[in-house]
């Protein structure tokens, strides 16, 4: 499990460890039943508070990602199919809608976000 954290970018700390781990969680990196580090034990490896550390885990805990157990840790918690689907969904909605106001920005036609879309999608995907 790797976790990287920024001062940049005005991202909180228990923000950017809570994205992360969704991130591995929905990318099958970590799978259902993995422990993840204690509280502390990750707290220590990322130099910040273990408060920090429990907000994520708590935040994780709430939208169904993880399960904690007392005395024994936090584990990925198993998710059907469907719910890992609309996360993604979801995800990629708020990517498109990025794309869509930068487009706009560019003053780039629909026709030309249209044609970039269908040549990075049936692309390898090595050039994005």
């Amino acid at each position: 499990m790797n976790i990287i954290i920024t001062n940049t970018g005005g991202i909180p700390i228990y923000e950017q460890i809570t994205n992360q781990l969704k991130e591995q969680i929905l990318s099958g990196e970590l799978k259902a039943g993995d422990a993840l580090p204690s509280m502390r034990v990750l707290a220590r490896e990322l130099r910040i508070s273990v408060i920090t550390t429990k907000r994520a885990y708590e935040d994780l805990e709430r939208d169904g990602f993880i399960e904690s157990y007392v005395g024994k840790g936090s584990f990925v918690k198993s998710k059907s199919a469907d719910f890992l689907r609309e996360e993604n969904l979801r995800a990629i909605d708020e990517n498109l809608t990025n794309a869509i106001t930068y487009a706009k920005r560019c003053n780039i036609s629909l026709e030309e976000l249209s044609n970039l879309l269908e040549i990075i999608y049936k692309g390898d995907g090595t050039d994005v």
